[in-house]
């Protein structure tokens, strides 16, 4: 894994990890924050490498897959970009996480 994918695969995490279990959440967190091995995390909580291996996988799965149905990591990037006064940049970003509607 390059440090690009391994920096999108947190920025993921950073907007999504809400939508993860509680144990997803600590695999991920052990793993790529901790940074454990997969073997240190399987002894921790007492499960095999393979099943510590398969939930990483199926996190950064599911982390890909609400981006490819919410793109909300792709729009904040494109408002990131524009050349506009940064006030307006704070004000598209705060519509686009609802925090102007109330939601």
């Amino acid at each position: 894994m390059t440090i690009d994918q391994r920096e999108t695969i947190i920025e993921l995490y950073d907007t999504y990890g809400s939508l993860l279990t509680d144990k997803q959440r600590s695999y991920f967190e052990d793993y790529y924050f901790a940074d454990l091995s997969i073997s240190e995390i399987a002894d921790n909580y007492r499960i095999s490498r393979n099943a510590v291996f398969d939930q990483l996988k199926r996190v950064v799965q599911n982390l890909e897959e609400y981006e490819k149905k919410l793109h909300y990591v792709e729009k904040c990037s494109r408002i990131f970009q524009l050349e506009i006064p940064e006030q307006l940049k704070e004000e598209l970003l705060n519509i686009l996480k609802g925090e102007d509607y109330g939601i």
